[in-house]
């Protein structure tokens, strides 16, 4: 790797498209109706067990690359190498923090309402923000990696939107899935206009890293009754493989 900073050779303009899928999703994906409470628990799931081999398998590999790279650039400087991984806790614990923030205050009163429901989309706007811009700037320049990132971000909204919309209800429905994907197509264009390298750039890899570990374990873990783990190792193991073997 030599530090981050191209934008995905020859596919701008399928990450282009790739940006409005992902704002689909936040549109569309709760108006796909699964009748069957089962067949949905285990559906996100599998999206979970898909997100977290994606960051296990392929971001948390770049993140190391780009921790070594920033480690050489600044090796004089303190906590050098490691800095990219404490962005990554940083990633978790932030999205951990708003968690504790919205099951604390959510509903204690008619005024605190809106204020929780704004923290919450506006935090998850941003980090789509961020998933966006970094779809024009991923580390491995080809279409094939660019169309695994956009489906395991993809298969990933999928579970905060459930998430968000099980606290939100028609709050979430009626305009927090809209800034989401405005979020979406924010942070695409500014990376499409726009170029981060080394050591920022590695830095939003870390904290997107961290984020989607905490967002996926949020769901799994706190109703573990209602998580299926056979359907989430299903979707971890598969898209393991799919993505050693392509």
């Amino acid at each position: 790797m030599t530090g981050f900073p191209e934008t995905v050779g020859g596919a701008p303009v399928v990450a282009l498209l790739l940006s409005i899928a992902l704002a689909l999703v936040h549109l569309l994906g709760g108006r796909v109706s699964i009748a069957d409470p089962e067949r949905l628990r285990r559906a996100l799931s599998a999206a979970g067990g898909a997100s977290v081999a994606y960051v296990f398998v392929l971001l948390f590999p770049e993140v190391s690359e780009a921790a070594l790279v920033v480690g050489e650039l600044r090796a004089e400087a303190l906590l050098a190498e490691q800095f990219v991984y404490l962005v990554a806790l940083a990633g978790f614990v932030s999205f951990y923090g708003v968690e504790v923030f919205v099951a604390q205050y959510r509903g204690e009163s008619v005024e605190d309402a809106p204020l929780v429901f704004w923290v919450h989309v506006a935090v998850f706007a941003l980090y789509s923000a961020i998933i966006g811009y970094l779809l024009f700037h991923q580390e491995t320049q080809s279409i094939l990696g660019l169309l695994f990132y956009a489906l395991a971000m993809a298969l990933h909204f999928g579970v905060t939107d459930y998430g968000l919309r099980r606290h939100h209800g028609d709050a979430f429905d009626g305009i927090g899935r809209w800034v989401l994907a405005a979020g979406v197509l924010v942070g695409s264009a500014i990376g499409l206009a726009t170029e981060l390298a080394g050591l920022r750039l590695a830095m939003l890899f870390g904290f997107v890293a961290g984020a989607i570990v905490l967002n996926v374990v949020k769901e799994e873990l706190p109703e573990i009754d209602e998580s299926r783990f056979a359907a989430f190792a299903a979707g971890a193991v598969i898209y393991t493989l799919v993505l050693l073997l392509t």
